[in-house]
């Protein structure tokens, strides 16, 4: 990545968290910790927002421990995709990880209540449904062996596409990437009337340079930062569901560090993390903005495409509800959504 991608990608999230008050960071270290290495992976490449706020957690965390816990980041995919990341954290490889839904619903697909495609319409609505539904979420996850540390968001998922027309038969008839492993979710996708192709999200890039994929969703941020952004000529300017994040650790991890060292660092862990949601909400129109000064076509649908939109994405819902997420749950989700503008169809 070019050194001005970086700086474009970092600049504003380092000066944000080099100014935060860590008063509690200088308190004496309580006595019991031991020295321990903390293994965290992330899909984040090197140099993009999540990656320098993962460094900047390593880097509180360090001084809180007086020294004694090394966070250890592994970004980019080095260590596999999100699914490996679960997998390797169940049986020790990792400790912990800082991903999105699509590696969150590997340990509970209860998890997807926060994305419902085109119900959850705005940040206003997805913060509604996180306070609505976190509480119950991070209980569950704990009873899977997980702590949710801190709640992130990715921005919003647009469709990125090889045809100049913004409208639902564009993406239905595109060789879509899909996050590869559920089944479940490919069949959903089937059902709406989309030709997908599941992949791991490390081979996106691979998948787009063979032409094995020719669009993909994802947010803006994520598609500057991993480079897919060249290989499709329009974005559909749609947000279509958001992208969350979480950064988790073992339980068993968790249970190492003294009961009385914890609450301090999860409340860093909880700063930084919605400092972050902050500035990734600030720039995601930044990222928008540089991948058009590098040739990316912007198409907005009009509100019959639009109307088009929500009307497959409704179709799939009674196989969401059920399928991918506990009935009670896509409804407790769906009525915390829900506004006056999605319910009049805008």
């Amino acid at each position: 990545m070019k050194t001005g991608m970086k700086c474009f990608l970092s600049v504003a999230v380092i000066a944000a968290l080099l100014s935060s008050d860590r008063t509690w960071a200088k308190e004496p270290n309580p006595n019991g910790l031991k020295p321990m290495v903390i293994k965290m992976a992330t899909l984040a490449p090197s140099g993009s927002p999540w990656h320098e706020i993962l460094k900047d957690l390593a880097a509180q965390w360090s001084t809180a421990s007086e020294g004694k816990i090394t966070l250890r980041i592994y970004p980019g995919g080095v260590a596999g995709d999100e699914a490996d990341m679960v997998r390797k954290i169940r049986i020790g490889q990792l400790h912990a990880a800082a991903i999105t839904n699509g590696g969150l619903s590997r340990i509970a697909t209860e998890i997807n209540v926060l994305t419902i495609p085109m119900a959850i319409d705005s940040w206003e609505s997805l913060d509604r449904v996180r306070a609505a539904m976190s509480e119950r979420l991070e209980a569950l996850f704990r009873e899977k062996g997980f702590v949710i540390l801190s709640w992130g968001d990715a921005g919003w998922v647009r469709f990125f596409v090889p045809e100049a027309t913004p409208s639902v038969e564009t993406v239905q008839n595109a060789k879509l990437f899909v996050w590869s492993g559920d089944d479940r979710t490919v069949e959903i996708w089937k059902s709406a009337g989309f030709k997908v192709v599941p992949l791991a999200a490390t081979d996106i890039l691979p998948g787009l340079q063979t032409g094995m994929i020719n669009a993909f969703n994802s947010t803006p941020i994520m598609a500057l930062a991993s480079q897919w952004f060249p290989f499709t000529k329009y974005m559909i300017d749609m947000p279509w569901a958001p992208l969350i994040g979480a950064t988790i650790i073992s339980l068993d991890t968790w249970n190492k560090i003294p009961p009385s060292v914890q609450p301090g660092l999860k409340k860093i862990a909880e700063e930084i993390g919605l400092r972050m949601k902050l500035e990734i909400r600030r720039l995601e129109n930044d990222a928008m903005v540089e991948m058009q000064k590098r040739g990316l076509k912007v198409i907005k649908p009009t509100p019959q495409q639009i109307q088009s939109w929500r009307a497959v994405m409704q179709t799939v819902y009674p196989k969401i509800r059920g399928m991918l997420m506990p009935e009670p749950w896509f409804d407790d989700a769906l009525r915390a959504a829900t506004t006056e503008s999605f319910s009049n169809g805008r």
